[in-house]
């Protein structure tokens, strides 16, 4: 078998012996913060390919339980919508699609209400002047 040469890790940059069961495809040293770094950035790229994912797995698992499983839980105010009767009529994947879509949808209107700034011409602390209420006469008789 041909002996591989030291390279450096793509985490510390310090060179290192690749180990020779893995041989060139080793990119980064044993260490285990680098390990664990290496672990995390390949994860982040999975998931930036398969950003649905875990959405739909979660949702593909609890329809095919044997049980109808508890509704989602919403934050406000889509935990004031009848989720139980979502499941009983659009079945526990439609209804967890809906909720789920209904999160998507409350988060984006949250994000643009925070930017939203509030742009007032009026400056604080002033009072309207009330002349022209007090400059009014009887009418003469």
């Amino acid at each position: 078998m041909p002996q591989t040469r030291k390279k450096p890790c793509t985490i510390c940059r310090h060179w290192f012996l690749p180990d020779t069961r893995v041989g060139a495809r080793q990119r980064a040293c044993r260490k285990a913060e680098c390990q664990a770094a290496r672990r995390k950035q390949t994860q982040e790229r999975w998931r930036a390919r398969n950003p649905d994912y875990f959405i739909a797995h979660r949702m593909q698992v609890r329809s095919a339980q044997a049980r109808v499983p508890e509704p989602l839980r919403m934050p406000e105010p889509l935990s004031r919508l009848p989720w139980d009767m979502a499941q009983d009529q659009f079945g526990v994947q439609g209804a967890d699609f809906l909720g789920v879509m209904g999160r998507l949808l409350l988060t984006a209107k949250q994000d643009q209400f925070r930017d939203y700034v509030a742009d007032s011409t009026v400056v604080v602390g002033t009072l309207h002047s009330s002349a022209g209420q007090d400059q009014m006469g009887l009418a003469p008789d």
